[in-house]
């Protein structure tokens, strides 16, 4: 019998998947517990309108992430810190300056965790950066340090 999936079955697979399962563990497992319902023409309709749905968000994902990587990607980014003797800085600059300093350049609210820099940041200077906007697209970013004025 073919069953779609309402929740994910351990050895049967996961919530929304179409399986072929024997008819009595259908029948008096996964149908009784509301874990699947029967692959009928309406609930095969309902499946491949929701997979339908579901790429078309990941296609607008995408393509709003490849307009925000074409946008920044070869931005310089400046970040003001405070520095010491021969520009050693007090503490580093993390990723979330980046993050706020990107936002103010470009109007992208960017998560911190998606920025990666290449090593800590603890003295003025010019540094590479990737800002990881979505699977396979990444945009490279430039970090200036520079003092922050007295």
């Amino acid at each position: 019998m073919k069953v779609i999936l309402s929740a994910d079955v351990k050895g049967t697979g996961k919530k929304g998947e179409l399986h072929e399962v024997s008819d009595g563990y259908a029948r008096n497992f996964l149908l009784p517990k509301g874990l699947a319902v029967e692959a009928n023409s309406q609930a095969m309709n309902e499946l491949r309108n929701r997979e339908a749905s579901t790429a078309h968000h990941i296609a607008e994902e995408k393509a709003a992430a490849q307009k925000c990587a074409d946008e920044i990607s070869g931005k310089t980014v400046t970040v003001k810190a405070k520095a010491g003797s021969a520009g050693r800085l007090f503490g580093a600059v993390t990723s979330k300056e980046v993050a706020d300093s990107l936002k103010k350049l470009t109007g992208y609210d960017i998560d911190k965790k998606k920025i990666v820099l290449a090593s800590d940041i603890k003295t003025c200077g010019t540094y590479d950066a990737q800002v990881k906007l979505y699977k396979g697209i990444t945009a490279a970013i430039k970090v200036m340090v520079t003092e922050l004025d007295k």
